[in-house]
């Protein structure tokens, strides 16, 4: 019998993640996942059967050009899912998609008008929104009767009060949508579910989700829902991230602008592109590179995401008046046992004391029985919110037709 399947697509700068998932009553279920890595100087594909845990690796060589990297991995990844002809039916495609802004609070249906609407949010998130979209203007050629679906970053912390979403700018400003939106929104989601799932007694009370990946940021958590976010209008706010500046005082942007003859679209480049622990270190980006290194820019742009990290803990903390659980997610969350340390202890003010054996084991918990409260890594999946966010549109449309057609009769 042919399957009924939905397919996830999560497009970053640097990779192209596909997940195809089998629709059923209790939920998608993953069948299938490709990730194209590398880009845009490389691309190596993965492809793993989540059934067995078998995955094969390709190299697909080097694009023409940088500019033509994220094409060419679109057009290698629609070939993989023009091979499922074989499998079943693909009902519905979901897209991660940054920035919602104002408009989108929950997944929509894309059409025409919602992707004019996603195009202007572009500026807000030069490093995402273009290639986020490039999918779904492909697919809509591609597979054009097929429904697509968007599924926004920013969504998730919709549920902030007004006061932790303005900022101190004019009114008019704020009601013409200049908010503090937060992303991260899909892992944060997730968590949320793997919370209730897995650590009930703590999904209702008061905790930190730190995001660390390539881009970097926490979130304040009250009954699963987000009460306070370190990132802002745009993903370049709060923790400093591998090359991006995170929180910064907006006088350096005028004195650059204004003082040092940047322009704005320099300072765009140095903010997005050359900041954060690259631009402190003069080394790199990545954290494990920095740990390896002996250099002291190295250990410098160390101690000062640590640092930052800390201070990021006690704001939130001071959110929801105080801290039931912290839970560490991520690529450096999940896979880098010295970071974890040093983030454990920017927590022991707050009670918390490191279980040095279960964080050299990866957890799930960090610390001590002693400790006032856990500290805990779980994996994160955004292709699984991905997923359930589209069923759920589609099961909704579905029953919108249904009483449409009961009407019409």
């Amino acid at each position: 019998m042919s399957e009924t399947l939905l397919v996830t697509f999560n497009a970053g700068s640097s990779s192209l993640r596909c997940g195809v998932f089998r629709l059923a009553d209790d939920g998608p279920h993953p069948i299938r996942s490709f990730h194209i890595r590398g880009l845009p100087d490389g691309m190596a594909l993965t492809e793993r059967d989540p059934a067995t845990g078998t995955q094969h690796e390709t190299d697909l060589g080097a694009p023409e050009s940088a500019d033509d990297a994220h094409p060419e991995a679109l057009t290698h990844m629609l070939a993989r899912l023009d091979d499922l002809s074989g499998i079943g039916r693909i009902a519905a495609f979901s897209h991660r998609i940054v920035h919602g802004g104002a408009d989108h609070a929950a997944p929509v249906l894309v059409d025409d008008g919602v992707l004019a609407g996603l195009e202007k949010l572009e500026p807000l998130a030069p490093s995402h929104q273009s290639h986020n979209l490039r999918p779904i203007r492909r697919l809509k050629e591609h597979f054009p009767d097929i429904p697509q679906i968007a599924c926004f970053d920013t969504a998730f912390h919709r549920t902030q009060p007004r006061h932790a979403q303005i900022f101190g700018l004019p009114r008019a400003l704020s009601d013409d949508g200049i908010l503090r939106y937060g992303f991260h929104g899909l892992s944060y989601d997730y968590i949320a579910g793997a919370l209730r799932r897995s650590y009930p007694d703590l999904a209702a009370k008061r905790v930190i989700v730190a995001q660390l990946g390539r881009g970097v940021s926490m979130c304040a958590m009250r009954n699963g829902q987000s009460i306070a976010t370190t990132m802002g209008l745009t993903a370049l706010d709060g923790v400093p991230m591998g090359q991006r500046s995170g929180a910064l005082d907006p006088g350096v942007v005028l004195h650059l602008i204004m003082d040092r003859g940047y322009s704005p679209e320099a300072v765009r480049d140095l903010l997005y592109e050359r900041s954060g622990l690259l631009g402190v270190s003069g080394i790199s980006g990545e954290m494990n590179d920095l740990l390896a290194s002996d250099r002291p820019e190295a250990a410098e742009a160390v101690d000062f995401f640590v640092y930052r990290c800390g201070r990021s803990f006690g704001s939130l903390a001071a959110a929801l008046g105080g801290v039931d659980a912290v839970v560490l997610t991520g690529g450096m969350g999940e896979h880098i046992p010295a970071l974890r340390a040093r983030l454990v202890g920017e927590l022991a003010w707050l009670g918390a004391e490191l279980d040095e054996a279960a964080n050299r084991a990866g957890g799930p918990c960090l610390t001590t029985p002693s400790s006032r409260f856990p500290v805990l890594v779980l994996a994160t999946d955004e292709e699984q919110v991905l997923a359930r966010a589209a069923q759920k549109v589609l099961a909704a449309g579905a029953a919108r037709d249904g009483r449409d057609e009961r009407r019409r009769r």
